[in-house]
């Protein structure tokens, strides 16, 4: 009779045991896989996420002749990834092959897009904090915003959508912080650093035949652009201030943007002119950098957001932002981080950023 080492033969059972119930899941794997039958269930599925792939991948070629279609697929494309998941739930619900390696596209094609944004690359630091805030109209509270943005801290602050009835308030409540301030038409900055050569930017607001024949004093009341000098001990910073026309979204015309495109055109014209070295777009430009309408500035200009931030930095609207409309854009310096404040009285949260020279 034989005699066994119990212990050693024990030992090397249980790691036997554990590799061949391995080995057996794996070809079981590979057997299912290698059937037809999980490869023909679900073809809508499997058809529904090559076309949410091709769709993210060719966005820049869905054309804007229909309702601005381009340009609402761009302003929304992050959004298309949450297709994803529900697809690949439908697709495990099917046990469908097909549909699973088809979800491969829109996969990689989310991540080459937007995977950046996943990550954190902010790093402290910076010569100069700028904000930007579309304080709202409506908003109830102005001498509340204006006190939550004195402790953000900003070096420089850019507001948009101020009204005559409000304007006085913020100039009252920014006053001790920001001693520099101009205000033309509907936006204004504040400066703790001195402010030089400051003027309006014509965006187009006026169109139409009757534009030219307008008074500059009643213009000057609806000015929703400016360009300024901040002076700093690293020399000129030129800051823009803009607030774009709305963009709407109704059965009848579409993605409405009329407006908003012609402004773009032309601030981007005024950039593109611009001879300073380093440059700061700060204002509610009422789209996402994505947007094809954008590319005279995306072209000259980089997202503080895009390169030094933490997520998508989604600013509108405050209760549930679901897209970055308000943007912080620069040229010449690098930019450290970029965050979005708490809400305020406003319907826009206020965006922040730190840049250095």
């Amino acid at each position: 009779m034989t005699q066994v080492d119990t212990a050693e033969t024990g030992q090397d059972g249980r790691r036997d045991t554990g590799s061949h119930a391995w080995s057996t899941a794996v070809r079981r794997a590979i057997r299912r896989g290698s059937r037809p039958e999980p490869w023909k269930r679900g073809p809508v599925l499997a058809a529904s996420a090559l076309l949410l792939g091709l769709l993210m991948l060719l966005h820049a070629e869905i054309p804007n002749r229909v309702g601005n279609l381009g340009s609402l697929v761009e302003t929304f494309l992050a959004w298309f990834g949450v297709f994803v998941p529900v697809l690949l739930a439908g697709a495990l619900w099917r046990r469908s092959a097909a549909a699973v390696a088809a979800l491969l596209l829109p996969v990689a094609v989310w991540l080459h897009l937007f995977g950046g944004m996943l990550s954190d690359k902010s790093h402290a630091g910076s010569d100069l904090t700028v904000v930007s805030h579309n304080v709202g109209a409506d908003n109830p509270d102005p001498a509340g915003t204006a006190r939550d943005l004195v402790a953000s801290g900003a070096d420089v602050l850019a507001l948009e959508e101020i009204t005559p009835q409000a304007q006085g308030v913020y100039e009252k409540g920014l006053a001790q912080a920001y001693p520099y301030h101009t205000v033309l038409g509907t936006v204004g900055l504040w400066s703790r650093l001195p402010l030089s050569g400051t003027r309006p930017v014509d965006i187009g607001m006026d169109y139409g035949p009757l534009a030219a024949t307008k008074p500059a004093a009643v213009k000057l009341a609806y000015n929703r652009g400016l360009r300024t000098t901040v002076v700093t001990h690293h020399g000129p910073l030129t800051v823009y201030v803009a607030h774009l026309g709305s963009a709407r979204v109704n059965p009848r015309a579409g993605f409405a943007t009329g407006s908003r495109d012609r402004n773009a055109q032309l601030l981007g014209k005024a950039v593109a002119a611009e001879k300073s070295k380093r440059v700061v777009l700060l204002g509610d430009l009422n789209g996402t950098t994505d947007d094809r309408a954008f590319a005279g500035l995306t072209s000259r200009l980089r997202s503080a957001q895009e390169v030094a931030g933490d997520g998508f930095g989604f600013s509108w609207p405050a209760t549930f932002p679901v897209a970055r409309i308000d943007q912080i854009l620069v040229r010449g310096v690098q930019p450290d981080s970029s965050w979005v404040l708490p809400a305020t009285g406003s319907d826009h949260l206020p965006v922040a950023a730190g840049i250095s020279w």
